[in-house]
């Protein structure tokens, strides 16, 4: 007599289910506050240091970004929405947490220049660098 094991795919479907439709809504959670990270690149050309924090979805009127000790801020806190949705909810993936990100400045920033602007989802902030210190391209001669 031969025993074959047979699974039942509904009974491991539902376990997966259950597992991991649940699992992302305690994903990076500490107590009741959720850890939010905003992606950042930082390119540095002769003049400027140009950070883009990535912002898809997020209000413009909900950003802080302010310097303080030569250290660069840049937060987001959601204002609750009042709006009142018709219907039960059934899924709702969409979460925008609050974050804040704070970046040192070095003595090359002229922080009284810095500039933000919000486009196409992403932040853009540009942190000028001090006239003294750009590099201007020098040919030297050769004797």
């Amino acid at each position: 007599m031969t025993f074959v094991k047979q699974s039942n795919p509904r009974i491991i479907n539902e376990l997966f289910d259950e597992v991991y439709n649940h699992f992302p809504s305690t994903w990076g959670r500490d107590g009741n506050s959720y850890k939010a990270i905003a992606a950042v690149n930082i390119f540095e050309t002769s003049n400027a240091f140009n950070l883009e924090l990535n912002a898809a979805g997020l209000k413009k009127e909900n950003f802080k970004v302010n310097t303080e000790n030569d250290v660069l801020t840049i937060s987001y806190e959601k204002k609750e929405d009042s709006e009142k949705v018709e219907g039960k909810t059934i899924r709702k993936e969409f979460s925008h947490q609050n974050f804040k990100r704070s970046f040192g400045l070095d003595k090359k920033i002229n922080t009284e220049n810095i500039t933000a602007k919000y486009e196409d989802g992403i932040l853009k902030v540009n942190l000028p660098k001090k006239d003294e210190i750009k590099v201007s391209p020098k040919e030297i001669n050769i004797e």
